[in-house]
């Protein structure tokens, strides 16, 4: 992003969501005032104070507008399950942050992106990196009507012919929507993207759902999930300990027609076929299965397209690196 006297970059990586066992519901949200414009003094009770509509307003924006080069070069391919709208939501949160020198917290933006993406999961990663577990509070009935605004009005589109109606206050979001906790990571650990080429939508993935789940479906991914969380940070990995703990019973088995292949790539490809692997899982709502391994990356990635292939899918795969830093901007002064 440019403008006439700086120039900065707002790095925003992918996120791998619900990795083996670990899915995250959504819950809901303490309230502050919002901010408003006011004004005092000749006129007062006449100016709008709709920034669309405010004459001062309407000119930094337009100045804004003419003085502003964006430019996105994306890499993380859409409806994959690689948290390609998380990333957006980060950056869009951080270009406001940088263009208004709010110097807001980490947490700070986290509500800002919970008001639009409403889960935790990617956006909390993509914000902070590593591998982290997060929630969403559970407030005062004020916070959660607040956090439950319908997105139209959090992010209205603005049309040309936009009415006296049109341009509400946007809502502030409560403080402190969503928490988290980064867990250790072994650094040998790498992950393999296998990207099948097609998209498959979170919508249309999470329709499959159950409404309810057994307990002993649920206590099958619990125990997992608390093995997890330690397993990964250990060096070495465990790949007997780490493969059994990323199975899951809550959303893989429900989205398997969705994915062709998924079923055979999951089951055929096992640490003992393929040493160094460590465990193999769906990435967030899919299609990207999602290999953990410390070495024989292109082989598990090679055999994984084999299998796709057999069902008529075409895949793409890439050896990826967790990253501890997160999001970030680099800001170059002309």
């Amino acid at each position: 992003m440019t403008t006439h006297s700086r120039s900065f970059k707002i790095r925003v990586p992918a996120t791998s969501a619900n990795i083996g066992p670990g899915t995250q519901p959504p819950k809901a949200v303490s309230l502050e005032e919002r901010p408003s414009i006011t004004y005092t003094g000749e006129g007062a009770g006449e100016v709008p104070l709709d920034a669309y509509k405010n004459l001062t307003t309407r000119v930094a924006l337009y100045v804004l507008r003419c003085s502003l080069t964006i430019h996105v070069h994306n890499e993380i391919p859409f409806g994959r399950g690689l948290g390609s709208s998380g990333a957006a939501v980060i950056a869009g949160v951080m270009l406001g942050d940088t263009l208004g020198q709010l110097g807001l917290s980490r947490e700070r933006m986290l509500d800002f992106a919970l008001m639009v993406e409403r889960h935790p999961d990617n956006v909390t990663a993509a914000l902070v990196g590593g591998f982290v577990g997060s929630y969403l509070r559970e407030l005062d009935p004020r916070a959660t009507q607040a956090a439950s605004v319908p997105l139209s009005e959090v992010l209205p589109e603005y049309p040309p012919d936009a009415g006296p109606d049109w341009g509400r206050e946007p809502p502030l979001p409560p403080l402190g929507i969503g928490h988290y906790v980064r867990f250790g990571w072994a650094r040998e650990i790498r992950a393999v993207a296998i990207i099948p080429r097609f998209e498959l939508s979170t919508a249309k993935a999470r329709e499959v759902l159950p409404q309810s789940y057994s307990r002993k479906d649920l206590v099958f991914n619990m125990q997992r999930l608390a093995v997890l969380t330690t397993a990964l940070s250990r060096s070495p990995p465990d790949p007997d300990l780490i493969y059994e703990a990323m199975k899951d019973r809550v959303h893989q088995p429900y989205r398997r027609d969705l994915i062709p292949g998924l079923p055979e790539v999951t089951s055929s490809i096992t640490p003992g076929t393929h040493p160094g692997l460590l465990g193999i899982c769906l990435s967030g709502a899919g299609p990207t299965i999602l290999a953990l391994a410390v070495n024989s990356f292109e082989a598990i990635a090679e055999d994984a397209r084999k299998i796709f292939r057999e069902k008529g899918v075409d895949v793409d795969w890439l050896v990826l690196d967790v990253v501890s830093e997160g999001s970030y901007v680099e800001e170059h002064k002309a």
